[in-house]
């Protein structure tokens, strides 16, 4: 078995999702969808914020080529990587509610810590 879940999408369309889900996290704070992408999402962003406590210009670049939106890697490099600048990971946390109204599909929240 592999390292990841596959989401039921091909890789181009799982990596496009994936970008998305982190970059609205980083942008608002959390985000709420299923435990199994919930737990995908996690280490991503905990990657781009361990990026941003690099500060530096070529972790800022590789910051924006994952991130869909410029503003977003701005608030992550000047205000995100320096609130958790002496936090050694551990970032993000992944809530359960519960199951979705519609197919039971059991929902998370996943945070910034």
């Amino acid at each position: 078995m592999s390292g990841y879940r596959k989401l039921g999408r091909p890789s181009d369309q799982r990596r496009a999702m994936l970008r998305a889900m982190t970059t609205y996290l980083l942008e608002n704070g959390q985000i709420k969808t299923t435990v199994t992408r919930a737990k995908e999402v996690a280490p991503l962003a905990e990657k781009m914020i361990t990026l941003a406590k690099k500060n530096n210009l070529a972790a800022y670049r590789q910051a924006l080529s994952f991130l869909t939106k410029e503003d977003v890697a701005k608030k992550l490099f000047d205000q995100i990587g320096p609130k958790y600048a002496t936090r050694d990971g551990g970032y993000t946390r992944v809530v359960k509610i519960g199951p979705r109204r519609g197919d039971a599909a059991e929902m998370a929240i996943v945070q910034l810590v």
